[in-house]
This record gives C-alpha cells, structure tokens and sequence, in this order.
C-alpha cells in the first residue's frame, strides 16, 4: 500500500515508518521540517503544517491509507496552539481521507483522553472509561476532542479507529528519558506520593506493532472500526520501580527522594501562574496534571486489542531495557 505517516520524523513516527517500510510499502511522511533519518529509510516527505488545510489535502492524495500520528504534545502551552494542532489538524486530515476516497484512518491518541484528576484506572478496556472531564492541561482536553471526531466519522466508506499507547520510551527517545536524566543527574527529580501506583507503559517497537496490526484488521464493518483501543506492554510496574529502572539502563543515579501529591500539586499551581506572568521559558517543572498523573495508578487490559487486533506485545520490559542500556552504552540514545 501506500501510506501517510503524519509526523513521521518523531519518535514514534520513524518507528511507523521504518516498519512500514520494512513491511514493503510506499511510505510518506508529512511534517513541518525535513527528516534526514526519514530520507535514508526511502521515505518520501511532504512538509506542512496540520492546521493548513490545503497543505493536508495534498498530502493524502494518492494514499490508501493514512497513520495520523502527528500532534502537539506536551504538558505545557496556549491552548490555540493545541487546538489547532490537534483539533484542525485531525478535522483536515479527516476531511482529505473522505475527499481523496482513503478507506482507512488509524488515529494515534492517547490514555490521557480518559484522565479524571486522581481517579484510578485499573485493568480496564477503553470501552469501560468514560472521556475524562475538568482537564487541567489542553493537551488531553484537544486530544479528547480530536478523538471523538476521528471515531465520528467512521462509516462505510472511510474506517477509521483509535490507537492509545500509554507511555511510550524505547531507544531514539529524544525528550522523556533524556529530561529524566538530566534531572537526576542534576539531583532535581522526585516521586511524587508513594511511588507505589502501577502505571502501564510502551515499548517503542509494540506500540509500532499495535498499529501495524490496526492496519491489517481495519476496515469499514470491521470488529475495530469506530473503536479505541488502550495500547501498552501489559506489564504494569509501580511508579518508583519503572522510573529507576529506566535511570539504570541509562547509566543514571536512581530517584530516592519524594513529594506529597498535595506539594506537588500546589507548585504546578504557582509555577503555571508565574510561568506566563514572568515570560519563564521552556516547561514548567511541575503542573496540576503532571502531578495528578504522577501519582495516579493507570493499567489497562490488552484483551480487547488482543481479539480484535492480535495485539501481542513483542517485546517485554526486561527486553526493551536491554535494548535501551545498549542504545546509551554505544551513545546511540536518541537516533
């Protein structure tokens, strides 16, 4: 097939279109700015921007399908920026399937779409989790949005369906693990709470399987079609043990001090004031949902993308540590 990857030269996009093309499809990708590592692959690259509408249409003309991975992350930014990139951007690429006759449309989304303050999710499938409601942060508030829309418009003529992968790390990681241990390098990271919540989270390589198996099932009727699907390892940890972990194979000192959730949640409360009233640059180093999330068990149960996608994760956790201690040893951290 040919495919639109959007946001290919991310993290988790150059592993969709690595695989892809590893898979021997016609891979294209489109984003904001050129992709060396997507060049060397044999990636095509068409470069725009998700809210320019006219960008979007020509992107997908020609495909048969269309991986929509592209989005504005992060805990911290306008909510204009996030709408639009998250919002418009899955509206165009919505509207340029249905114009240019794409029969498949597979979302990447979020767990983050069903996030209610501390509420716990535990083992769940995400067709037992209502949409979160009183989000803190415009990322899960778009994403939520954006998701609703996507599953909307799924219909004989154009499937579409909702992939969340919780967590995602793995090697070629450019910000999660490299913030972490810059961090504790530094002395500056902390447990928020116990650290005893288990959290769910995903190898790199699953959650590229996990839409590589979308794929192969998704089709207007299918069992998949108009769903979403929780995505992870199905090997949930507690929160202190996957973070030192993570440091370890990373070659970095382990997190030994913590927080109250109370403490936590008051400085993101300062810091989100301050941040915009002094013109403070980069991220805040805590917010309210960061610490809600922090410290909040999130698990969920693969059963559902099992029977209805054959979502198997491949590579353990044990596994995927080894793969990333390797990465950092050979300086190949992000790649």
């Amino acid at each position: 097939m040919k495919i639109l990857v959007t946001g290919g030269g991310g993290f988790l996009g150059q592993a969709l279109c690595r695989g892809l093309r590893e898979r021997g499809h016609e891979v294209v990708s489109f984003q904001r700015s050129h992709s060396p590592a997507l060049a060397a692959m044999g990636v095509g690259q068409v470069r725009g921007d998700l809210a320019d509408r006219n960008a979007v249409m020509h992107a997908v003309a020609g495909m048969d399908a269309v991986i929509h991975n592209a989005a504005k992350a992060g805990a911290w930014g306008s909510w204009d920026s996030y709408f639009q990139a998250n919002v418009v951007g899955t509206r165009n690429v919505v509207e340029a399937c249905r114009a240019h006759g794409v029969r498949r449309l597979v979302y990447t989304s979020t767990p983050s779409v069903t996030h209610r303050a501390t509420q716990p999710v535990e083992g769940l499938g995400a067709d037992q989790v209502p949409y979160g409601e009183g989000f803190l942060a415009a990322y899960p508030a778009t994403k939520a949005m954006a998701e609703q829309e996507a599953l909307a418009a799924n219909g004989p003529e154009l499937a579409v369906m909702a992939l969340r992968p919780r967590l995602i790390w793995g090697p070629g990681d450019a910000n999660l693990l490299p913030r972490l241990v810059e961090r504790a390098r530094a002395g500056r990271l902390r447990i928020v709470g116990s650290g005893e919540n288990l959290v769910d989270t995903t190898y790199i390589d699953n959650a590229a399987q996990a839409h590589f198996d979308a794929l192969e099932h998704l089709a207007p009727g299918a069992p998949c079609a108009g769903k979403a699907y929780f995505i992870s390892n199905g090997e949930p940890l507690p929160m202190r043990e996957l973070l030192n972990r993570l440091l370890a194979a990373a070659g970095a000192p382990p997190v030994t001090r913590s927080i109250s959730f109370r403490t936590a949640y008051r400085i993101g409360a300062v810091a989100e004031r301050l941040w915009p009233l002094l013109r403070l640059p980069g991220e805040p180093p805590m917010t309210r949902f960061l610490a809600e999330q922090l410290c909040t068990p999130h698990w969920y149960s693969m059963e559902p993308a099992r029977r209805d996608l054959g979502y198997v994760p491949r590579v353990s956790i044990a596994g995927g540590l080894e793969r990333l201690r390797a990465a950092w040893q050979g300086g190949a951290a992000v790649t």
